[in-house]
């Protein structure tokens, strides 16, 4: 069965923020942190602060759209809903 992530990084506490979805994670973050995203890397946004799991591509890719439209207060009270030190959160990533 495939996952697909539903991600949010971050530059630091209450920095810049990246919303994103992919199948592979690590992959996906790996690449973010080697400067394959000209955006992420600008502003040195590397911390995976926050990330949820969707069986289908179709709903991860709405969720992804709704959190891009979220007020920027809502996704700070998302994030540290479950990640109140800010984080990086790279090594709860499951392993498929």
């Amino acid at each position: 069965m495939s996952r697909y992530y539903v991600y949010i990084l971050a530059s630091r506490r209450n920095g810049t923020l990246y919303i994103g979805v992919s199948r592979d994670l690590r992959r996906r973050l790996g690449e973010h942190r080697t400067g394959w995203s000209q955006f992420t890397d600008r502003y040195q946004i590397h911390r995976l602060v926050w990330f949820e799991t969707h069986e289908s591509v179709v709903i991860a890719r709405q969720r992804e759209r709704t959190l891009k439209h979220w007020k920027r207060d809502w996704k700070l009270q998302l994030i540290e809903a479950r990640n109140p030190d800010w984080r990086d959160l790279a090594g709860e990533i499951p392993f498929d």
